[in-house]
């Protein structure tokens, strides 16, 4: 198989594709969230709302798997100078510091007037502790733990250079490290905010770093085709896949009858059930969007990528539609009640791609949404070898 993503080493259209799915279980997720906090348990369809608002769930973790697979694919095979580290935070910080403290006041700004706040002085000191701690809005966070992963990459990069031999074992690294935290503060730290914290996703983080540095030797893994189902790579397909189902549905299931049942569960068994859905999940998007990639058509595919193009500025203004459709959008009526939860999605995720996309036209658009790619989209001439491979 000819493949393009080996011709340009910097440049993995699929991964454009995971970032499309990604923002898709973002908007999913938050689109739902209001539903099943209110909704009747009893109703027939509870099930359905409580299934789309966890199984979703893969987005956010799948964006930080994705942020580190792209610094490490980029980064560790190349010498590691004072120059490029001062590089690296010049552009990374800039580009995503500035958006964050942009849309960090737009957020405080819009819920400040039912804060209560009595004085400026009162309300400047809020909105500082909410900007260092990624609570201006609720899904902020995840911009607040990129900061963090950003300040972190350039000491874990030179380790993993100097100790070459570790980079095989990042993934379990990564658990331990993630679930020392969680133990460590689930007996006693306590810390309320710890989703904020960039150590409650090493998981996905080192499982990044392994994939981006490995990506050459784990790539026929990640393309699946019929002919490989009964070869040395279905190994590894096979009990991935019943993983991912497993824990996925546990993951469902648990917070099903926790909300329609009462029922009270050790918090860790949540917390593992959404790590183990969530960073299957990751590595079954990876799957799927190399087999979107030979599959789709041109016009179909780059549609997509578009959205992958445009998906941290969606990130950032989708929950500002949702308030719009949440105000406009209200009916009593059971049938058109539902019909109102999809247009929240539709609304959110569509009107949040045509405002982005059309800012991002524009050369400052760096400030709002960060960087545009350079040339992400699939040429029309893309071999059909490629395709039928």
């Amino acid at each position: 198989m000819k493949n393009n993503t080996m011709q340009k080493p910097q440049q993995i259209r699929e991964i454009y594709l995971v970032r499309a799915l990604a923002i898709i279980g973002v908007i999913m997720v938050h689109s739902t969230s209001g539903i099943v906090a209110g909704f009747n348990t009893e109703s027939s369809l509870y099930g359905v709302y409580n299934f789309l608002n966890i199984f979703f769930k893969f987005g956010t973790p799948t964006f930080i798997f994705l942020s580190s697979f792209v610094l490490f694919f980029n980064y560790y095979h190349k010498p590691l100078t004072k120059e490029r580290i001062a590089g690296f935070y010049k552009k990374r910080l800039l580009f995503i510091v500035i958006p964050y403290l942009i849309f960090s006041i737009l957020y405080f700004a819009l819920t400040a007037s039912v804060q209560g706040y009595t004085s400026t002085g009162e309300m400047m000191n809020a909105f500082l502790v909410k900007f260092m701690t990624g609570k201006a809005y609720t899904h902020l966070y995840f911009v607040f733990i990129s900061i963090q992963l950003y300040i972190l990459f350039p000491f874990i990069l030179m380790f993993l250079k100097k100790f070459p031999k570790v980079t095989k074992h990042t993934i379990w690294i990564g658990f331990v490290l993630q679930w020392a935290f969680v133990l460590m503060n689930h007996y006693y730290w306590q810390y309320s905010l710890k989703g904020s914290i960039s150590f409650s996703y090493m998981s996905y983080y080192f499982l990044g770093a392994f994939m981006g540095i490995h990506y050459k030797q784990i790539l026929d893994y990640l393309i699946v085709t019929k002919e490989k189902l009964f070869s040395k790579n279905a190994l590894v397909w096979l009990p991935l896949w019943a993983i991912w189902i497993a824990a996925s549905a546990g993951h469902v299931g648990v917070w099903y009858v926790t909300r329609a049942n009462g029922a009270i569960i050790d918090s860790k068994i949540y917390e593992l059930l959404w790590n183990v859905h969530t960073f299957t999940s990751a590595l079954v998007l990876m799957q799927i969007a190399y087999w979107l990639y030979r599959n789709l058509h041109e016009k179909v595919l780059n549609v997509m990528i578009h959205l992958g193009v445009v998906s941290f500025g969606v990130y950032l203004i989708h929950p500002i539609l949702l308030l719009i459709a949440r105000k406009v959008l209200v009916t009593s009526d059971p049938i058109l009640y539902h019909v109102a939860v999809a247009s929240f999605f539709l609304f959110a995720l569509i009107g949040s791609w045509i405002i982005v996309g059309f800012i991002m036209k524009y050369k400052k658009s760096w400030v709002l949404f960060g960087p545009k790619p350079k040339d992400p989209y699939v040429p029309s001439t893309k071999e059909s070898t490629a395709r039928a491979s």
